[in-house]
């Protein structure tokens, strides 16, 4: 195959992009395949997607999407924006028919408040909440033989409200057994963020599928086989290299490709032959994917930290693997029950993860280095208070 100097790269690391391979991730598919298999009520088709930023916890939403469409599904998917039970009413309003959706936010659901809507009959009107709004819009869909997919993306930062009326919704279609299925995505601190909210028990109950790092003997089968695919040979040393600096961290694995193979592609010209990827296109190639994993990953996860929250971290850089909570603590110029409290909130959010007793580490592959590359700037944005 020649596929010349034009040939479109391969991989695709932009957030939530759908990437050509998608690797590591089977059990998860086969769990929310055989759920659209089994049909309505099967624990699949009720689902949270946990893991620390940039394991692809979008794609997975991605993918499911297309999976549900190509058996003639409609999807809605939607991010945990403020007014998100509001968009959802407005987006289950049939495209043709003899009623409609408006949304009226004056009036309030068993004493709640939130996002509600009405629905028109020619001259008659009455206020429906978003449990009226999908029994309305599944009625159409299953006169056809289809179901509806609802994904909501960053679902740890749900409104309290909106998350209550959501969950209320979420089990009305379970118990009337609608062919539905609805998938959430987020940080795992959005488990304790339901867990402190009685009236979402029901969603808390959906089946846990945590995305971590992808084994790096399929990023290097994955890696090999989409480079050949265009023409492009890697093998040996340079795909070991390449592997081994994606740490099997999914977006890495993305932007690792895609710099790697650009700087390979750009060497063969307009001819288009067959070309070996060396060394040097992978040493570029990943600098280049590393200075990118810092502006797209490390930098905003820095900045929705606490300033405590980021000396903790810095403390934790010292160390050239994974550090003792008693050496945070006295490096912070603090007791450990103080530093304890900070493991608590960083080890939620999936920042770092333990590694045995009393020891911790980044659960973001690099994030270390970019600490000891920005310690300046994280010192400046810091301060011992809370």
């Amino acid at each position: 195959m020649k596929v010349g100097i034009m040939a479109a790269n391969p991989f695709k690391p932009s957030a939530g992009h759908l990437p050509p391979v998608l690797i590591g991730r089977d059990m998860v598919l086969d769990d929310f395949n055989e759920a659209l298999e089994d049909g309505p009520g099967a624990p699949g088709r009720l689902m949270r997607v946990t893991g620390p930023r940039g394991v692809g916890k979008t794609v997975m939403l991605a993918k499911f999407a297309d999976t549900v469409k190509a058996l003639g599904w409609q999807v809605i998917s939607e991010t945990s924006r403020k007014g998100i039970t509001n968009r959802l009413v407005g987006r289950l309003q049939p495209p043709k028919g003899s009623f409609k959706f408006s949304i009226d936010p004056s009036v309030s659901v068993m004493g709640i408040g939130g996002s509600l809507g009405s629905v028109s009959y020619e001259n008659n009107h009455r206020v429906i909440d978003l449990s009226d709004a999908l029994s309305i819009r599944m009625d159409e869909l299953e006169r056809k033989g289809a179901g509806l997919l609802v994904t909501v993306d960053e679902a740890q930062s749900i409104d309290r409200d909106e998350l209550t009326e959501i969950a209320t919704a979420v089990q009305n279609m379970t118990i009337a057994n609608r062919n539905m299925a609805f998938v959430f995505a987020g940080l795992p601190s959005m488990a304790s963020k339901w867990l402190n909210n009685e009236a979402t028990t029901f969603i808390r109950r959906a089946q846990y599928e945590p995305l971590g790092e992808v084994p790096l003997d399929e990023v290097s089968d994955a890696l090999h086989a989409t480079f050949r695919d265009t023409d492009l040979i890697l093998d040996g040393e340079p795909l070991d290299a390449a592997t081994k600096a994606t740490a099997g961290y999914p977006f890495m694995i993305q932007l690792v490709g895609y710099h790697v193979w650009r700087n390979a592609n750009r060497r063969r010209g307009n001819a288009g032959e067959r070309v070996d990827v060396n060394e040097i296109d992978v040493r570029y190639g990943v600098a280049s994917a590393l200075a990118r994993l810092g502006d797209t990953v490390h930098g905003p996860e820095l900045d929705g930290l606490s300033p405590v929250d980021k000396t903790y971290l810095l403390a934790m850089a010292q160390d050239d693997g994974p550090s003792s909570t008693s050496s945070i603590a006295q490096r912070m110029g603090k007791d450990v029950r103080y530093a304890s409290r900070y493991r608590a909130r960083l080890l939620e959010a999936q920042v770092i993860v333990e590694r045995g007793y009393g020891r911790v580490d980044f659960a973001v592959p690099y994030l270390r280095e970019y600490l000891r590359e920005h310690a300046a700037y994280v010192r400046m944005t810091s301060s011992e208070t809370d």
